[in-house]
């Protein structure tokens, strides 16, 4: 009797198989497609290339809390924090961050900084290419992070470009 149902399983699995095997195959018309993402389609909550949000006066978000770096398990996120001034306002608030880098050799983009951060200052973006020849380029800067629009205006840097010539140049 249980060697039946053995026998019973393999076949069920294998008409899924089979079934599987004959219907037409759907593919992404990625890298020639249309569009700044060149044929690739997303799910919306697709955690890529973070970015560093601003406001609607168009400052930086970022406080300089630290707190995206302290919840990140990979310890990737490094942050160096400098004083507002009148003269030189950066973001609204005391601080800013004067550096913030994102080491992507070692970001595992499980969204700890996303949900720490109390300024929604970094979110996730939907930037996809990374690969590089040289892990040096891996290493993002706050320059290269940054909206270029405030959040408002747009999603962010990498989805809104137009021009994938464009959009390749931000991300490096």
């Amino acid at each position: 009797m249980r060697l039946l149902q053995n026998i019973a399983a393999i076949a069920k699995g294998l008409s899924i198989t089979f079934r599987e095997m004959f219907q037409p195959t759907t593919v992404e018309n990625y890298p020639d497609g249309k569009g700044p993402l060149r044929g690739a389609v997303f799910q919306e909550r697709y955690r890529g290339l973070h970015v560093l949000q601003r406001d609607e006066n168009g400052l930086e978000k970022c406080v300089a809390c630290f707190l995206c770096a302290a919840a990140c398990p990979s310890n990737c996120i490094y942050i160096e924090a400098a004083e507002n001034t009148a003269e030189n306002r950066i973001s609204s608030a005391e601080r800013y961050a004067k550096v913030y880098n994102i080491d992507y050799n070692r970001c595992i983009f499980c969204g700890y900084c996303v949900e720490a951060c109390p300024t929604d200052a970094i979110t996730h973006g939907h930037g996809f290419e990374l690969a590089t020849y040289n892990a040096t380029n891996l290493v993002f800067r706050k320059e290269q992070l940054l909206a270029i629009t405030p959040a408002h205006e747009g999603e962010n840097a990498m989805f809104n470009a137009s021009d994938p010539e464009k959009m390749r140049s931000i991300t490096r």
